[in-house]
């Protein structure tokens, strides 16, 4: 019996040795630990049991590629389409043409928002680019103005601060990309700005302890750019908290999407009627606001402040509304498919470190960030063209048409110098890499999306 045995051991195991190799094209088994890659294999946890596995003369192993658009946004929920459509009925697009505050769909998507982030007030905007705009306008900011702000951000960020005639001073970013506590005590002091406007990139939360005190000592008015931290949390209180302002986004790729659009967000009651008159309310209209301060105020300040026009009008609000109660249902889907999949495989494949974020931060995880490491400049290049061309197109922040990279913001002429001392950020930039995690996508999507990646790391590699 025993000899049985040992001689259908012997076979199982000749028959495993056979099939590890099948018209020349190497097999790997799929059980090895999957942190620790070989240099030449795949390291999918794959549910198939083999896999093949690239080397440089296998050119004809077949490649994994993602067929969807990772470059679709989210669609409008039907029942914003259908209280849009209502509304163009009526012809009342315009917020104040509603009955009263309580019937305007601006104002109720404004309640909405206030309560998801526990804000005291709110008004709605045409962009998030107004929304900072319009916060250095509310807080005193003059034209020639110094104010901090991130070295990795997005354009709209000091395009805002140059429209409202002031002048940026960037401040390094950490490894993580958050904003440098040390560098931004440094450059304040160097410069003597009064107003720091910081940036939560890709939801990524700097130690906002360390810089409110920062700004608490010096100062410094703090607000607060959340246009990609809806849903983010600092030590369980909401983004935008630590500021006396904030400012949050609808554009296509945001939380909530309706292809442009933006929200200002306060508790102090001077800067909410600010903010509503500046926005375009005039006369008595300041009423249609279900969230506003006492009339007094209004009536005290209301013919110094110009009117900007800079209204979200209801059509936008509309399909805004019915996405704000779904969020944190969405977040948690995000979330799961992140940390299940995305990040553990990323992990897994060699040249590639994802950064974590800090431990006081609850995050929202609707793309995925990683540092490239150990290859040089051409080979960063391969691994790019690789995965875009198997439909996975990954951005580098520091590419030089990159909308975030520092020095392609030639028209804050009076920062240029800077640029040449910010060399951190330079270097992070340089080989960070930004990839879209669509919701509407399967977990075999993301899974397809890790291989690809994979796959390019492989032949920029090999």
């Amino acid at each position: 019996m025993k000899l049985l045995c040992l001689c259908a051991t012997v076979c199982l195991f000749n028959q495993a040795v056979a099939f590890q190799s099948i018209n020349g094209v190497k097999l790997q088994s799929a059980t090895p630990p999957y942190n620790k890659p070989s240099p030449t294999c795949r390291t999918r946890p794959s549910r198939l049991g083999w896999k093949m596995v690239y080397t440089p003369e296998r050119e004809a192993v077949k490649q994994a590629k993602l067929t969807k658009s990772i470059k679709t946004p989210d669609p409008i929920p039907e029942e914003g389409i259908r209280l849009a459509t209502e509304l163009m009925k009526t012809g009342r697009l315009y917020r104040y043409n509603s009955d009263s505050a309580d019937t305007c769909m601006v104002s109720r998507c404004e309640k909405a928002l206030a309560e998801y982030t526990g804000h005291k007030y709110c008004v709605a905007l045409n962009s998030c680019g107004s929304a900072i705009f319009m916060s250095l306008k509310c807080v005193g900011a003059q034209p020639g103005d110094k104010v901090l702000s991130n070295a990795f951000t997005f354009t709209a960020v000091p395009s805002a601060i140059v429209h409202a005639g002031c002048e940026p001073v960037y401040v390094e970013c950490t490894e993580n990309y958050l904003m440098d506590p040390e560098h931004l005590a440094k450059m304040a002091d160097e410069t003597g700005a009064k107003y720091c406007m910081i940036s939560h990139m890709r939801g990524k939360v700097a130690d906002m302890d360390k810089i409110e005190q920062v700004c608490k000592d010096r100062g410094i008015v703090l607000l607060e750019d959340c246009a990609h931290s809806l849903g983010v949390y600092w030590r369980g209180e909401h983004t935008g908290h630590k500021g006396v302002m904030s400012c949050f986004s609808s554009q296509s790729y945001k939380m909530l999407n309706s292809g442009e659009g933006g929200f200002l967000l306060t508790d102090d009651d001077e800067l909410a009627a600010k903010m509503i008159l500046y926005a375009g309310a005039y006369e008595k209209l300041y009423h249609k606001h279900s969230l506003r301060p006492a009339d007094e105020i209004f009536e005290e300040i209301k013919h110094e402040i110009p009117n900007y026009s800079m209204r979200m009008h209801g059509v936008t609000a509309a399909m805004i509304y019915p996405q704000i109660s779904t969020l944190d249902e969405r977040i948690e889907k995000y979330n799961r498919r992140y940390l299940d999949i995305v990040e553990p495989r990323l992990n897994a494949v060699r040249n590639i470190k994802v950064p974590k974020q800090l431990k006081e931060v609850s995050p929202v995880y609707d793309s995925v960030q990683f540092n490239v490491h150990g290859m040089s400049e051409e080979q960063l290049q391969k691994f790019i063209q690789a995965a875009g061309a198997n439909g996975v197109p990954i951005e580098v922040f520091g590419a030089k048409s990159n909308a975030r990279y520092f020095r392609n913001w030639r028209y804050t002429a009076d920062s240029i110098p800077q640029f040449d001392h910010l060399p951190k950020t330079e270097e992070v930039i340089k080989w960070a890499c930004d990839v879209r995690l669509p919701l509407m996508f399967q977990d075999e999507d993301f899974h397809t999306i890790c291989d690809v990646i994979e796959d390019a790391m492989d032949k920029a590699m090999a």
